[in-house]
């Protein structure tokens, strides 16, 4: 089972392009897909806003688009939601002119949102310039902790909060040579991190690092060969566990290639430690994308994609594990 549709066409609704998706499931069993409305053009600053739609059965409909952010001509971007399954608020943290951090909630499932509340004091260090958050859904790990990956000039990091929200602090940086980035936590209780590769090697591959304090620290980096990397955005979600489905199972996507194209979703029997061939969603350009899972264990990825140009649209494919692997593992 594969099925795709379009949820933001560049050029529809009064925004030129459409960038920087971004997917979450809410307790409630409601899909939000967040994204970046760039009203005057293409470029990654400009007057940007930050849009939602929603849907209330599994992708199938969705509503109007709504306008969680509007700061004027700023650039109003890097959406990163995050759902508290303990008290079922969603979280989205978001950067403005990619120098401020600021987090607005939802206790509603996205119909509303709170007035966002500026926490750069307490997730960046004053040197730092760049800063942007995600761009992709964070994670709520056992312990409780909400686990948001960012990055700033050169390094990815983690910023997470311990108390549901009420406040966010600094983790964990990546070594140099990195930035996007996202997180899962393994079975065991550790933090692993896939990491937009910025270095200068050679090495078009993804980098990877990992945290065993819930993290507040990370690892030297390493390559993973079989994540060929175009210099671009990745997503990564949790699929099962042995107790709840059988296996361990762990989704990545990206453009396997070394050029944006050719949307990839891949399969992690072992925990991140190797990934299988996996199976292509989208032969052309394309190049940012998030994933989220449906309570029915329906896979969804929303990502960047078109004929001509991968931002052209951002589309949504909803699949299940039995597609994604030609019949040879299912449910």
């Amino acid at each position: 089972m594969l099925k795709q549709q379009n949820l933001f066409v560049s050029g529809d609704g009064g925004y030129h392009t459409y960038r920087i998706p971004a997917i979450v499931v809410s307790t409630r069993g409601t899909l939000l897909a967040f994204c970046e409305g760039r009203r005057n053009g293409a470029a990654d600053d400009g007057d940007i806003d930050l849009l939602l739609r929603r849907s209330y059965d599994g992708g199938e409909t969705w509503r109007e688009t709504q306008l969680v952010y509007d700061d004027g001509d700023n650039t109003v971007g890097n959406p990163a939601p995050v759902v508290d399954h303990t008290t079922g608020t969603i979280f989205l943290l978001f950067c403005i002119n990619n120098r401020t951090v600021w987090v607005t909630s939802s206790e509603d499932d996205g119909a509303t949102w709170s007035t966002p509340e500026e926490i750069t004091h307490s997730v960046k260090r004053p040197w730092w310039t760049w800063y942007a958050t995600g761009p992709c859904h964070g994670i709520q790990l056992s312990t409780g902790r909400l686990l948001i990956p960012c990055d700033h000039t050169g390094h990815a990091h983690v910023i997470y909060s311990d108390d549901h929200g009420k406040s966010w602090q600094l983790g964990g940086i990546v070594p140099s040579g990195t930035n996007e980035s996202v997180a899962v936590e393994t079975v065991d209780g550790n933090v692993y991190m896939n990491c937009r590769n910025t270095r200068d090697t050679g090495r078009a591959e993804r980098i990877y690092s990992w945290s065993t304090d819930g993290g507040e620290s990370f690892s030297p980096i390493a390559w993973d060969a079989s994540l060929p990397e175009p210099i671009c955005q990745a997503s990564m979600i949790r699929f099962s566990t042995e107790q709840s489905h059988g296996k361990n199972r762990i989704l990545f996507s990206n453009p396997a290639h070394t050029k944006r194209e050719r949307m990839t979703v891949r399969l992690s029997y072992d925990e991140c430690r190797t990934w299988n061939a996996g199976k292509i969603l989208y032969e052309g350009p394309t190049a940012y994308s998030d994933m989220a899972v449906l309570p029915d264990m329906t896979i969804c990825c929303l990502y960047e994609c078109g004929d001509i140009s991968p931002y052209q649209n951002i589309t949504l494919a909803r699949f299940d594990l039995a597609w994604l692997t030609d019949g040879q593992d299912q449910l």
